[in-house]
């Protein structure tokens, strides 16, 4: 582990204690798991401790862990990782947090803290449904407002439950069940006998 990234542990290791769920290195990033309650405090001591200094957010996004590790996986369901910069200290973070109801996953929203976080935390919500709660404008982002679902989720279907079409008889889109038989295709490869031969080219 290169020192930067041991005193970025033992500063948050100093800064939070027992909050961390956990605390890892790997890959040359540290990331950091927090309770659900302790979210936005977390949050707001990252941005605000001189230690720390992390003045940016460069991503959020959601996960839903349910077929993660073949299926293998024990645990709550969806979470929400935040990466952040810090310029002044030259390091990065990874955060997780998981949303402690898998039937409707909510956290607290960032974007007081953060406002950059505002779009990110509707296209969480929009993909996965994770609800980020006093978020200014909570709607979806990618998905027209009429969509059914979130698509971003291990058990939504690939063809989705609608689709849209133009009905020239009624003049406008329409929308109605999926009428695609679903189907399984299977590549087929042909290639010579002397593929990959050096000999023949």
């Amino acid at each position: 582990m290169s020192a930067k990234l041991e005193a970025l542990s033992q500063n948050l290791q100093a800064q939070f204690g027992d909050t961390l769920q956990s605390l890892k290195v790997a890959l040359g990033e540290v990331t950091i798991e927090v309770a659900a309650a302790d979210y936005l405090s977390v949050m707001k001591t990252l941005r605000d401790e001189p230690a720390l200094g992390f003045e940016e957010l460069t991503d959020l996004c959601g996960v839903d862990y349910s077929t993660y590790g073949d299926g293998a996986w024990q645990g709550k369901r969806f979470a929400t990782v935040v990466h952040l910069l810090s310029l002044a200290n030259n390091w990065r973070l990874r955060v997780r947090v998981f949303a402690d109801d898998d039937a409707f996953p909510a956290v607290d929203t960032i974007t007081e803290v953060w406002t950059s976080a505002n779009w990110f935390e509707r296209e969480s919500f929009d993909l996965f449904g994770i609800a980020y709660v006093g978020h200014p404008d909570l709607r979806r982002i990618l998905t027209d407002y009429g969509f059914i679902g979130h698509p971003f989720r291990k058990d939504f279907p690939i063809s989705g439950h609608v689709e849209m079409r133009y009905d020239p008889d009624q003049a406008r889109v329409i929308y109605q069940p999926v009428t695609i038989e679903p189907r399984e295709n299977t590549p087929r490869i042909v290639r010579e006998d002397t593929y990959g031969d050096a000999a023949h080219g």
